[in-house]
């Protein structure tokens, strides 16, 4: 029987659980993350509340992850789902 990925909440979660051996991994609960392996080219400048900007930045502290990577998640997430995905 296949087991199941773990719900990873940090980098260093993910650093850990891949060094591994992953062969008995049901990998059919993937989804593909190109958005982050893209070039970063674009700049955005925006204004938002303080109190958004810190909550996002909790957030991210939370998860492990930079504040900006998690905003470009958080764009990805907003996307997919006004096309359904």
């Amino acid at each position: 029987m296949k087991r199941s990925v773990p719900k990873l909440k940090t980098d260093k979660d993910a650093e850990d659980f891949l060094d591994q051996d992953l062969s008995d991994l049901d990998f059919g609960a993937f989804k593909p993350a190109g958005f982050e392996f893209e070039n970063k080219a674009a700049r955005v400048n925006m204004r938002m509340p303080q109190s958004q900007l810190d909550a996002v930045k909790a957030e991210a502290e939370k998860r492990g992850v930079p504040y900006q990577r998690f905003m470009r998640e958080l764009v990805q997430r907003g996307l997919e789902s006004l096309r359904g995905g």
